[in-house]
């Protein structure tokens, strides 16, 4: 198993915070693993973006433009 970017304890605040009485190590796992796959994904679409545009370097705009076909803002 690959270490993962984001701490454990960190799914289990927002799981928390959504409003969850009590949360297993699996769901905070689970969670961690499924963030890490949706946050690669638009990391990787907004390098891209970056790239057709010319710049080396990645803006806010690329990142939220990529962000928007897995969530609301």
């Amino acid at each position: 198993m690959t270490a993962s970017e984001f701490g454990l304890s960190v799914m289990y605040r927002i799981l928390k915070k959504s409003g969850a009485e009590r949360v297993s190590d699996e769901s905070a796992d689970e969670l961690r693993r499924i963030l890490e796959e949706i946050g690669i994904a638009i990391a990787k679409s907004a390098v891209d973006m970056s790239v057709h545009a010319g710049r080396k370097t990645v803006k806010a705009e690329d990142v939220r433009l990529a962000a928007k076909p897995f969530a609301k803002f």
